[in-house]
């Protein structure tokens, strides 16, 4: 299920794919059409599976050998979905939050420098030989109340540097629009996606979700990896008009996916009240649908999207709470850390017992050959 693209099913089979690859040109012929030929060549009398495959891959052995079958890895993620623009599915990849955020941290310190402002009293404490301070965030098990503050900031940025692309008008669907769907009983105004919401205000809105439904802070971390992963899949822009409807997607499938005990959807109405359970069921087939199916969120991602938000949080003087590292603690941490190393040593044994694939036959030593 966390692969965007299976053998079962063709890439241009989205509406999106499609759309995208309709465009392009070249000597070959793109989207359903090569792939329209190429079956009917393998089926029909007109060719050969052998021109078929050929056709599939877009590449032939240029020593003559016959046609060239890509690898399945090859084939993991679209060609319009690159690794420099799809940091919900790379570890690579820059989270598309921490690039907007950069732009206002950049005026903020210019602007000081300009007018002389002072830092002020610092606030941050730092470690000496003698004292070590550390807060109870880490990437196994985040601070919920930090990592919210700093989910919604991200969300933030999206929603206010929107336009670094260069654009005049917001992408939107209309599954998401507040006004064609509203959450709420009360009338939505008529200039509402003119006036961008402030850090506040979703943090607000988060909290309530996740105090109500009790959701975890790795939750908060897998939403913020699904609706990135949706404005890039979908190519749309959360913008004052849909934030909510977004965010409450991507909050709803990130607890199903994470949650051992997920909220249904019908929990959500109890939160909401003048949302309807049909309204939810629709909103979470079309985010699924525009996630392609890729609900699979990597421990390499996680932890990027961790550090990334620890990041976010330094350039916006978010700080985290620092207490002095007790005897206690570091008795306690020490045996987490040793729990997790006799955890992983367990599974290091277990998978040498597994058989080797063949692409990993690299460090199998082989007997030199005597010839008499």
């Amino acid at each position: 299920m966390g692969n965007t693209v299976t053998c079962c099913v063709s890439p241009d089979a989205s509406p999106k794919l499609g759309r995208a690859r309709g465009g392009g040109g070249g000597g070959a012929a793109a989207g359903p059409d090569r792939w329209a030929d190429a079956y009917q060549a393998a089926a029909g009398g007109g060719g050969s599976a052998a021109a078929a495959a050929e056709a599939d891959s877009g590449d032939s052995d240029p020593g003559g050998g016959g046609p060239h079958l890509q690898h399945i890895s090859d084939r993991e993620f679209p060609d319009d979905l690159a690794l420099e623009s799809n940091p919900s599915d790379h570890p690579r990849a820059s989270t598309i939050f921490l690039s907007k955020s950069q732009t206002d941290v950049r005026e903020k310190r210019k602007s000081n420098h300009i007018n002389h402002v002072s830092p002020g009293q610092l606030t941050k404490k730092y470690s000496s030989c003698s004292t070590i301070f550390i807060d109870d965030s880490t990437v196994s098990q985040p601070n919920l109340r930090s990592t919210i503050k700093c989910v919604t900031l991200a969300i933030f940025y999206h929603i206010k540097n929107r336009f670094l692309l260069c654009r005049d008008s917001d992408r939107s669907l209309d599954i998401f629009d507040e006004k064609s769907h509203p959450l709420t009983r009360e009338e939505v105004p008529d200039d509402y996606y003119k006036h961008d919401p402030d850090h506040k205000h979703i943090y607000r809105f988060v909290r309530t979700l996740f105090s109500a439904a009790q959701l975890t802070a790795e939750c908060a971390i897998v939403t913020l990896v699904y609706l990135e992963r949706l404005l890039t899949y979908a190519e749309i822009d959360i913008c004052p008009s849909n934030w909510k409807r977004i965010v409450l997607g991507a909050i709803l499938l990130a607890s199903k996916v994470w949650d051992d005990q997920a909220v249904w959807n019908v929990d959500y109405c109890q939160i909401l009240k003048d949302i309807t359970v049909e309204d939810m069921n629709e909103m979470e087939r079309h985010f699924l649908e525009l996630l392609q199916f890729n609900i699979n969120v990597p421990a390499s991602v996680y932890a990027k999207y961790y550090f990334d938000l620890r990041s976010l949080a330094d350039d916006n003087n978010l700080s985290f709470l620092l207490e002095p590292l007790s005897k206690e603690r570091a008795q306690k941490l020490e045996a987490i850390s040793r729990l997790c190393e006799d955890k992983y040593k367990d599974l290091s044994k277990a998978a040498m017992r597994r058989s080797f694939s063949a692409d990993n036959l690299v460090g199998i030593r082989r007997s030199n050959a005597i010839l008499s």
